[in-house]
């Protein structure tokens, strides 16, 4: 009874072997998927493991035979591709507002979709990218929370969180909640991700303006049962145009530089560079450090922005260049 058990299982075996062990480089023979069987505990003959190949292709899985010194089996054409997958994967790794954690779980998911070869580049596409990763491992659940409150029409409650700088503290750099954690109302509209963070587009009554907040930051997300408010302010909203005003971001040839930055300037620091950079005190009222940056018309436009809270200080040729980008944006306005 126990072996007839295993036969009935012995077809589902076979897909298996071929979607994980194949691909158009690597070929499996009958004898093969017979010694891969074994290992099971199921027995085969040749016989039958062709006719479950041909039961397989018929069922849809493409099943492709090369001939050569002996009789090869691969999957070809699968739901995914491998570019695809690399697209999936570096999309993945350049998201912000996915964890180091979720990353490679979900990865790991992506990578039962190809052959276990096939998973080897995929890892190593994982390991060259190294880019910032929120520090919020709630907020794949927390995107879900806030599209089931979108599609329900209902406000939501939530702790809103910043960066604070504190050198009395071990952990220098840590989150508080804004407030002093009083909690935020708001009616959700739209979920907008750009500059690779997730933002929540919601109407403030208070204010009676339609706000952005970054999905990572917020905390404890609870859905009312009060219907949402705002109506008339998003119908003549454009998410578009507001994010491409209001969200900005920049590449290029990274550059070790040296910042002066106010205290209260930490938050834009994290945003930007993450949480896992040296910061030491200047001053009681600023503190300097070290990060990459680029140095680009892109990256002196975001310093320029910060106005005097910020200053340049390494290396010599950055400051001096962005010295010259300050004089030729002078020289245009002052006529």
């Amino acid at each position: 009874m126990a072996r007839a058990s295993r036969q009935k299982e012995k077809i589902l075996y076979i897909a298996k072997i071929l979607l994980e062990k194949t691909d158009e480089n690597h070929k499996i023979t009958v004898n093969e998927i017979i010694e891969e069987l074994s290992r099971q505990g199921i027995t085969a003959e040749r016989k039958s493991i062709y006719s479950d190949l041909e039961t397989l292709s018929k069922f849809g899985l493409d099943i492709c035979k090369e001939k050569t010194t002996s009789t090869g089996y691969y999957i070809g054409i699968r739901d995914f591709q491998m570019p695809e997958l690399k697209l999936l994967v570096d999309a993945i790794q350049s998201s912000k507002f996915i964890t180091t954690k979720k990353s490679m779980e979900l990865i790991g998911k992506l990578e039962k979709l190809c052959s276990v070869n096939d998973a080897k580049l995929l890892q190593r596409q994982v390991f060259v990218t190294n880019r910032v990763k929120t520090l919020n491992e709630k907020i794949y659940y927390n995107v879900d929370t806030l599209h089931n409150a979108l599609s329900s029409g209902k406000q939501i409650t939530f702790i809103y969180d910043k960066w604070v700088l504190d050198f009395n503290d071990v952990e220098r750099i840590k989150k508080q909640p804004r407030r002093n954690g009083e909690l935020y109302r708001v009616s959700p509209w739209a979920l907008s991700w750009d500059d690779e963070n997730y933002y929540l587009i919601a109407y403030e009554k208070e204010s009676e303006k339609l706000k952005h907040y970054r999905v990572d930051k917020m905390q404890d997300i609870m859905i009312s049962e009060v219907e949402r408010e705002g109506e008339s302010s998003f119908e003549k909203f454009d998410v578009a145009s507001y994010t491409k005003s209001v969200f900005s971001m920049f590449g290029g040839k990274e550059t070790t530089v040296d910042l002066s930055v106010d205290n209260s300037f930490i938050g834009v620091i994290v945003d930007r560079f993450g949480k896992n950079v040296f910061v030491s005190r200047e001053s009681d009222d600023t503190f300097c450090v070290t990060v990459k940056v680029v140095l680009s018309p892109q990256f002196f436009g975001w310093l320029f922005a910060l106005g005097t809270k910020v200053k340049l200080l390494a290396p010599n040729n950055a400051v001096e260049e962005f010295s010259e980008y300050l004089k030729d944006v002078y020289k245009q306005y002052n006529t």
